[in-house]
Formats: C-alpha cells, structure tokens, sequence
C-alpha cells in the first residue's frame, strides 16, 4: 500500500498519548511469525493500518532507530495492585492512588491491558487480608478508570469455600459494566493439602515469611484452616455448580486455577471451563491442551526457573510446547523478561516469546482485537531495546480507538 503521512509531529505528543493517526519509521516490527527489519507501521484512528518495509524516501513521523516494536503486553492475572496498596506492614495507601501509582509501573513494563485480581473471599490474618470488602473497592477503582494510558480490567477470583464471596461476586456480576467480552472468572480452592499447596509445608513457610508467625504458629493454623475449610464442603459445590451454569451459558469466561491433573482438566471443561491457570504438573497441563484449552504460566516462575511452592516449572512445559500464555502474577516487569529470557535460551522465538505476552494472553481474555502487530488490530504498542540479556522499555503507547 502507499503509505500516507497523516497531520501529526512529535510536538503534538503527550507523553504516551499519541494522536489518533500516525506513522512509526525504521523499526525492528515483531509479527506473529517473523521479525521484520526496518519497517514502517502506520496507525489510522488507533488501529494498524499497515506494517511493511520502510521504502527509501518515506517519510515518518517517529525515528524508531532500530528499536523492536511490539504488539503492547496483555496481562491476565495481575495481584500487583495488592502489593501497591500495601507497600510495607500498616502502610495502607487509597485504592485510587494505588491504582494510579501501578499503572505507572504497568507502562514501563510495556503493559497496555491488564487484569487486576478481585479476591473475592474472606479470609483473615495480618497484613491485607482479601476480603469481600477489598474486592468491591478494586472493582469501583477500575470501573472508574477503565480506559486511560492503560486498559484497567478485572480477573474476579472466586474461592469456592467462602459463601460470602460467592454472593458478593454473583451481585457484582449482575450489574458490572459491559466491557463488550465475558467477564474473566477464576475459581481457585487453596485450602493447603492440595492445589497449589499441595505440600502444605509450603504454605507454613509462606506464613512464617509474610505474617511473622512461628514455626509452630504456622503449622497449627495450617491445621486449624483445613479443618475449618473441610467443613464448607457443600459451599464449594454450590459454587461450582453455578460457575458451571455461567460458563456453559456464556455468561463467564471460566479459568480453573492451580488443576493438579487430567481428572481436574476434565472436570473444568465439563463445567465450561475456557482455561487452565498455572496447572501444577505436566499432566495438568498436557491435558489441558490436549481439550483445546489454552495454559497460562507465570513469569516470576519463568525467570525463577522453578515453581516456589515446589509445583511444575514454567520453563519446563514451555519447552514442552504446553504454555500459551504468561501472566505478570505480581511483577509486571517479569513479563518482557521472561519473555526474552525464554528466546536467550533457545526455548522459542522471539515471535513465539512475544506472543505469550501478547496474543496468547488476548485469547485467554476473548480480546481479538489486540495482541498482533498487523492491520486491523488495535495500535496498542511499545518500543523495546533488546540489550544484551534482559529488556529496556523505551515508549508504550496506548490506542486511543
């Protein structure tokens, strides 16, 4: 195509927000199967228009010196925001500011659409307890500011032993605002003994690590909490039969997390389930792939090069050829990172690397209109320095479609 030089300049550019219309020049453009050296992606109204070898004598207006360009990071599971409200012990900041101050750091992590995870539970302890209380007020902060130098949206995260949590969140989605895709829920049980904490050693470590309890502390509130957890078992029936009535009809779009194996993935896609998050084996997560589901992995565990709760290696079934996704967890920067750390060490291309921060993450969410650097797809993109190991961030720009 030809390509038009559209009435912008550089002096017309807030930072992040760049005009409706617009043209990259001399990019290094990351596309689904290649990458494409010294090319040129034209934005029209927000969305690619075209990406295509820069010819000698066009015009652009931003010199992109050799910098990778790629699609902008989709992330589908992001506790972050928890850790921005509580940066130490007693330090509780407003939701709003903590929402605002993250998104700061989901920009210079290339993150344009995120989900931010609403627990909704009920649980105790010190620290910032997940509460029905907090989901709602992470739901009001997003609701108010969805669309801004970031797509702010909600993972809502259903433990299916709190009654209190499964009737909050069926009241929150009878009146959540339409985001034109079926909202993201996530049904998780992390009663220790099985799940993500399997060995609940685990989770006593994690305890004496984060709530400054004893040794001894920890193992009986370990001991305490599954008995009072086994006693809510016709409560973790009755959610799953409804999340079962929402996914088959629709309604949801349904994530098991932490399914420990085949039995589970078969359970999940009988119940309408559209994805397996962190499985923790490698047959968990092959039989997820072998339904059809995608697998969403973490990145911390990518750059960790292991689980910390002694559950499967993101790296390991990423080399098998079983994750189509990563998600931030709680670091956002761990995304890029991984990403590249993956292509360093040959595991995949870069194009296959890029895409489980991209395009892979957008099918977990339903999102096709985002997460592909070609014409048609939303102009949510970044610019990225490839260094000599990890990633540079150097612009993320948001579409304004």
């Amino acid at each position: 195509m030809t390509i038009e030089v559209f009435e912008s300049r550089t002096d017309q550019w807030t930072l992040g927000a760049p005009p409706a219309s617009y043209v990259l020049g001399h990019v290094r453009a990351v596309l689904p199967d290649r990458v494409l050296d010294d090319a040129l992606v034209a934005v029209r109204d927000g969305v690619v228009a075209a990406v295509e070898p820069h010819a000698p004598g066009v015009e652009a207006d931003v010199d992109g010196q050799g910098l990778l360009c790629v699609p902008g990071l989709v992330d589908v599971h992001s506790d972050g925001l928890e850790k921005e409200r509580l940066p130490r012990p007693g330090a509780e900041l407003p939701m709003e500011f903590a929402l605002l101050s993250f998104e700061g750091k989901l920009r210079a992590a290339a993150v344009t659409t995120v989900f931010h995870g609403a627990g909704f539970e009920q649980s105790h302890g010190r620290g910032l307890a997940r509460t029905v209380e907090r989901a709602h007020d992470v739901c009001h902060a997003v609701d108010e500011r969805s669309a801004n130098l970031v797509d702010h949206r909600i993972l809502y995260r259903l433990d299916v032993r709190s009654p209190e949590g499964l009737q909050a969140l069926q009241e929150r989605l009878a009146k959540a605002p339409d985001t034109g895709v079926a909202p993201l829920v996530s049904h998780e049980d992390h009663t220790p003994g099985q799940g993500q904490y399997a060995d609940r050693s685990y989770y006593e470590r994690y305890l004496m690590g984060v709530r400054g309890l004893s040794e001894q502390e920890a193992a009986d509130h370990v001991t305490n909490l599954i008995s009072e957890r086994d006693g809510r078992v016709g409560v973790r029936e009755d959610a799953m039969a409804w999340l079962g009535e929402q996914a088959r009809a629709g309604r949801i779009r349904l994530l098991g997390h932490d399914p420990a194996s085949a039995g589970e993935i078969g359970e999940l896609v009988e119940r309408g389930g559209s994805v397996a998050e962190f499985p923790t084996t490698v047959d968990a997560a092959r039989a997820a792939r072998e339904h059809g589901l995608p697998v969403v992995m973490g990145a911390p565990n990518v750059l960790r090069g292991g689980s910390h709760n002694g559950n499967a290696s993101g790296r390991d079934l990423v080399a098998l050829g079983l994750v189509t996704a990563l998600a931030s967890d709680y670091l956002p920067s761990g995304l890029l990172a991984a990403a590249f750390a993956l292509a360093d060490d040959g595991l995949v291309t870069l194009p296959e690397a890029i895409g489980l921060v991209t395009s892979g993450p957008a099918a977990v969410a339903g999102l096709d209109d985002r997460g592909r650097l070609e014409p048609g797809r939303r102009a949510d993109l970044a610019l990225i320095a490839a260094g000599p190991r990890w990633p540079v961030v150097h612009t993320t720009l948001v579409s304004n479609a």
